[in-house]
């Protein structure tokens, strides 16, 4: 079955995850959605200190929380994109924050100021008004999106993004 990938970059506080989350509020009414978000730092938590699965974790070990409404698992081994799609199961659009090396369609997300070096991995730039267009000099394969119209977004999104196969995966 193949599904949709696109990717996001862009600097820290540039507005990525604000823009994904309202990307996703438009495609949830008629996608199932899947969300990979890389941690270059390392610093993300996860888990309370003191709850059982804390503790399970501490361990080394692989945990899976399984509830009603929820399956969490909190691996101690880096996964590579391929096992993650896997571990997701099924998904009509997968929406990946970072992971710049990742062969797929991006959209690189600025605000006050343009980053050149995203220039090379990015289809893409979602730019506000606060970025001066004249004072860069743009590679021609780059469009330009309005970071604050989420709906033109989704529809760069939905003509640009990259079939996976997952049965491939």
């Amino acid at each position: 079955m193949e599904s949709l990938a696109i990717a996001f970059s862009g600097p820290s506080n540039s507005g990525k995850t604000t823009l994904i989350v309202k990307v996703a509020q438009i495609l949830k009414q008629k996608y199932k959605l899947a969300i990979v978000k890389h941690d270059p730092s390392d610093k993300a938590v996860f888990d309370k200190e003191g709850k059982d699965s804390w503790k399970f974790s501490q361990t080394g070990a692989e945990v899976v929380v399984a509830s009603p409404t929820r399956t969490t698992l909190l691996s101690q081994q880096p996964k590579e994109i391929d096992e993650i799609i896997k571990l997701l199961g099924e998904f009509d659009i997968l929406l990946v924050e970072g992971l710049k090396t990742l062969p797929l369609p991006r959209i690189s997300v600025f605000r006050n100021k343009l980053d050149e070096s995203y220039f090379e991995v990015s289809n893409a730039l979602a730019i506000d008004e606060s970025i001066d267009l004249k004072d860069y000099t743009l590679p021609s394969h780059l469009e330009i999106l309005d970071l604050n119209d989420a709906q033109m977004i989704v529809e760069w999104i939905l003509k640009n993004a990259k079939k996976i196969d997952k049965a491939q995966c």
